[in-house]
């Protein structure tokens, strides 16, 4: 059962997250992101805004995602933790969807830590 009081808050951000995927701006993606930021993709690992705009401009143009919150949890006043279920899908219809399980860590309206496995439920 999803704690809907933290929702907002990850929802804000994931909202403009999944907005921007979707036009393919990758530095707007970036901005959502802490400067300190901890990413963990599907590939390695990168802190700051450079590496999630990297990481983002890599992604072909035409790719969206929809996502679930499956559960938020405060960490600490301004910080919420939140477990995503996520769909990458793409405008190369021979390329199957990708789900994907996605854990935030949403500080002051930012993300500050984003973390990404394939989902092995469904």
């Amino acid at each position: 059962m999803t704690n809907t009081s933290f929702e907002p808050v990850l929802r804000d951000v994931l909202d403009a997250w999944q907005q921007a995927i979707a036009e393919h701006d990758h530095d707007r993606v970036a901005a959502l992101f802490t400067e300190d930021a901890v990413f963990q993709g599907l590939h390695p690992y990168s802190v700051g805004r450079p590496g999630v705009a990297a990481y983002y401009a890599a992604q072909p143009p035409g790719m969206t995602v929809d996502y679930r919150i499956l559960r938020s949890r405060p960490l600490a006043d301004d910080v919420v933790l939140g477990w995503i279920a996520a769909e990458f899908r793409f405008a190369d219809e021979s390329r199957p969807p990708l789900p994907v399980s996605l854990t935030v860590v949403v500080r002051g309206g930012k993300i500050a830590h984003y973390h990404v496995s394939h989902r092995i439920d469904d």
